[in-house]
Order: structure tokens, then C-alpha cells, then sequence
């Protein structure tokens, strides 16, 4: 048996996974976001631990001989945040999350000076890690100076876990502090942004085991004690793991609380200019590059929240086939956007409304409106030579059927629907896991799932959709303009 450990930013999900790869049991616990002032995400690090202590408990009351049997743990989880902890290990405030963009303006400050890109081959985003820091030093300099650590959300649950302070190299890579394609820490980025380089973790890759689990957590949840803890990886570089998202041109379309699209890489090409993530893979010698949006299904939530209604009944209201583009557009900025254009200040806005529209009008338009920012992630991705030939969906939104049939039709490629069974972050760090601990090649246990059904783009509406994504691309200069 193997334990993957997903830390997202809702809640945390357990899963245990048999030698063959079969889910045996999942557990879930949640925790809340704080956002004490506009643009600012936060959460207590304590959370985490009560919801992974809940999580394996539930395991334990469950399949006590299953996580007897367990020959190692793999973690995976948000990116970007900061953990910041003194010398006993003590958590001195509440991490500041990837979504959070109170540092922008110093985001901006370091993405000025050169070393930044070159070194790290990406935009220093405001939400990285290395911005928080220099946010810290100006704004919260007595918490500042007792830094001891930073952690990535993670690599929290590690140093629970196994007492060992540690990251891995695709979660380090969203810190603007490390040499993507040298895979190691770039020191001087650090003290560039008013952080010591004593401060950073130890670097494993993800396949490595960081560290043996505490005697009293075995003895809590029926584990044998020293379990192996294996690097893992960042939420989308374990969900590739999980999709076997692995050789050069493999990719995924994420429909979460964000958006992603994410295509593996068998070299190293970074392509800053175009606001595209170049990271490091959980697995030695391979990278990947995604464009991300920020309110993927979190703009659908934010519809179902001020319509008095609920996701799932929004999306219901529409037909399985789309017949073309509607008549509202949507730009879903309501955080910002990263991938093309790294605006933490840009906001959404419908466009085209009169009084015959309804909820589903709106609904189509925020499901068209984030399909063409993935869109816009993908020609991203295509500028730096990453052509991935199909894209397999996953997260909440991919149920819809109107929404994957629309991104089909916008994207331009065939979206492949898995069958049933457990694909995403939390299956990806328990088979980091099984390679972590018998040393198998990545390739051999990192497959792709069996792909129960491929929506193929529809020709007939290609120039519908063509003509919809031009007159959409008009509108954030033009709401740029305005603010």
C-alpha cells in the first residue's frame, strides 16, 4: 500500500493506493481561506495538520490492515505560499497563499531586475513566494526578523511528519528563488529579495525520500514507523504524475478553482515574455509548462453565490451541445489573471447584457469566458514550442458537458474524458511514492489512463467560436484602459 497526500487550498485529500495501483479508500477533510484585507489569502498552517491527522485517522478507523502494509507516504499541494517558521519550528504568522496579491508591487520590483528571469526562466508573480518575503521585510519587520524557515504549504505536513525540513524540485520552482534548469537553489535571487539562503529548505526531487515518519505518528494511525516520506510535487506536477502527463507534448486541461493547461517537456525552455510557468517535474531530468488563470470554477461559484443558486444547477440549465457562442461575454479576472498578461489589478466584467437574459445566459458566458482564457494559456504554450496533440480534462468543471464540448470547440483539440478512477494530485504523490521507494523508472509506473470517451472539436462551428475569441480578446485592453 501507498499514501498520497494532496494540501489544497480548500481541503486536504488522503488516498490509499494498493501496489497495482488501485484506490483502496479516500479521506477528506476541509479547512477555510481568510481574507482579512481585499487581495490578501491566508491560511493558519495548524489547520492542515488537524485536517491530514483526520484524514489518516479515517484511514486507520477504515483499513487498519491497509496502512499497516504501507511502504511510503507521498505528499503533494498548493503552490507558492509562505510558511514562515523561527528557530524551535514555531509558526510565526499566518502562511500567505498563492492566490494572495498583496505583493504585486514588489513582485514587480524584482521581475525588474534581470536575474530574476534568467535565472528562474519565469515572471516573478505576486503571488511566488519570494515577493511575500520582501512584503514581510517592508510591511512586518518584527515577524521578518525571526524567520528561521520557509516552508512551502507542503512541506509543512513533511516536517510534521518526519521532523525534516525539505522541499522538492516542482514546488521549489514556483518560489522565484531557484535555477529551474540547474535545479538548484539561485542564492543570490534570495538575498535579492530580502531572504537568507539559510532560510531555504533542503532539495530533493520528487522521487527521493526526504525523510523516515516519526514514531508517535506510526503508533497513532498503525504505520510502521521510519515509513519512507518521498519528495512528491506540486499540485500540477503531481496531478501530471496522476495523468502520466510525463514525455514531451502529454498535457491536461484542469477545470478547478483555477485553470490550468499543463504540458510535459523533455528539455528546458523557458519563455518568460509569454507569462508561461516553466517548472521543474516531480521526476529527475524533465520540466513542464502550463499557462494558468486564476477563476476557472471559481467564477461559476461566484455566479451561483450571488444568484442564490449552486454550481451544478447553473451548469444544468444548459444543453449538452453547444451550438455556438452566446451573446454575453465574460472576462473572469475577479482575482486577477497570470497567463498572457500577469495583471494582479485587472477585474471581471460581462459584457452584452440586456433585459431578455437570464441566469443560464450568464452561466454560458462565464463557461465561454474561461474557455478562451485557457485558450489564451495554450497559444502561450505553443509560442514556446509545447504543441501537445490532446488534452485530458479533469477537475470539477469537467463534468459539465457543455463546458468540456466548449473548450473542445475553442481550444482546437480533442479533450480525451478519463474513465472512472482516482487521477488527480493526491494519486499522483502516492505513485511518486511506489517509484520513491522502489527505485522503478518514473515512465513504468507514471502512465496515462485509460480514456473513456474523446470530444473532438466541431468543425462546423470552428469559425463561430474563432470570430467569439477575436471580439473577446478586445476587451481587456479596453477594461484595462478604464481602471
Amino acid at each position: 500500500m501507498f499514501i498520497g497526500l494532496d494540501l489544497g487550498t480548500s481541503g486536504l485529500r488522503a488516498v490509499l493506493v494498493d501496489e497495482m495501483q488501485r484506490t483502496q479508500a479516500v479521506a477528506e477533510a476541509a479547512y477555510d481561506v481568510s481574507h482579512p484585507q481585499p487581495g490578501w489569502s491566508e491560511q493558519a498552517p495548524d489547520d492542515w495538520i488537524r485536517a491530514a491527522r483526520a484524514a489518516l485517522g479515517d484511514l486507520a478507523g477504515a483499513h487498519p490492515d491497509g496502512l499497516a502494509g504501507v511502504r511510503a507516504i507521498g505528499l503533494s499541494g498548493q503552490m507558492h505560499g509562505a510558511v514562515l517558521l523561527d528557530g524551535g519550528h514555531k509558526v510565526l504568522r499566518p502562511a500567505i497563499l498563492w492566490n494572495d496579491t498583496r505583493a504585486a508591487e514588489e513582485a514587480a520590483a524584482l521581475d525588474a531586475d534581470p536575474r530574476f528571469r534568467a535565472r528562474t526562466g519565469n515572471v516573478v508573480f505576486p503571488g511566488f513566494t519570494a515577493p511575500k518575503l520582501a512584503w514581510l521585510a517592508r510591511h512586518e519587520p518584527a515577524v521578518h526578523a525571526r524567520i528561521a524557515h520557509v516552508l512551502l504549504p507542503k512541506d509543512h505536513l513533511r516536517l510534521w511528519l518526519t521532523g525534516e525540513i525539505a522541499t522538492e524540485m516542482s514546488d521549489a520552482a514556483g518560489t522565484s528563488w531557484l535555477d529551474v534548469g540547474g535545479r538548484a537553489w539561485a542564492e543570490e535571487l534570495a538575498v535579492a529579495s530580502a531572504t537568507d539562503p539559510a532560510w531555504l529548505p533542503d532539495l530533493f526531487e520528487g522521487t527521493e525520500v526526504t525523510g523516515g515518519l516519526r514514531a508517535d505518528l506510526a503508533a497513532e494511525f498503525g504505520l510502521r514507523p521510519g515509513t519512507p516520506v518521498v519528495g512528491g510535487g506540486a499540485d500540477n506536477a503531481a496531478a501530471a504524475a496522476g495523468m502520466g502527463c510525463l514525455a514531451e507534448g502529454q498535457g491536461f486541461v484542469s477545470l478547478g478553482t483555477s485553470g490550468v493547461v499543463l504540458v510535459a517537456r523533455d528539455g528546458y525552455h523557458p519563455a518568460p515574455e509569454t507569462a508561461v510557468h516553466t517548472f521543474c517535474h516531480a521526476v529527475p531530468d524533465r520540466w513542464y509548462q502550463m499557462g494558468v488563470m486564476l477563476s476557472a470554477t471559481d467564477s461559476l461559484n461566484w455566479l451561483a453565490r450571488i444568484a442564490g443558486t449552486t454550481p451544478a444547477a447553473l451548469a444544468g440549465a444548459l444543453p449538452d451541445e453547444p451550438r455556438g457562442p452566446g451573446p454575453v461575454r465574460f472576462l473572469p479576472y475577479l482575482s486577477g489573471e497570470r497567463t498572457p498578461h500577469n495583471d494582479a489589478a485587472i477585474r471581471g466584467v460581462f459584457v452584452g447584457l440586456d433585459t431578455t437574459h437570464d441566469s443560464a445566459d450568464l452561466a454560458r458566458g462565464v463557461m465561454e469566458g474561461v474557455a478562451f482564457a485557457l485558450t489564451d494559456c495554450l497559444d502561450a504554450l505553443r509560442e514556446t514550442g509545447a504543441n501537445p496533440p490532446a488534452l485530458i480534462a479533469v477537475g470539477g468543471g469537467s463534468r459539465s458537458r457543455f463546458w468540456v464540448r466548449t473548450l473542445a470547440n475553442v481550444l482546437g483539440v480533442p479533450i480525451l474524458l478519463p474513465a472512472d478512477g482516482e487521477l488527480g494530485a493526491a494519486f499522483g504523490a502516492a505513485r511518486l511514492a511506489m517509484v520513491g521507494e522502489g527505485g522503478a523508472e518514473p515512465a513504468a509506473v507514471l502512465t496515462q489512463p485509460a480514456v473513456a470517451e474523446t470530444v473532438a472539436p466541431d468543425p462546423h462551428l470552428a469559425a463561430a467560436y474563432e470570430e467569439a475569441l477575436a471580439a473577446w480578446r478586445q476587451l481587456y485592453p479596453t477594461i484595462r484602459s478604464l481602471r
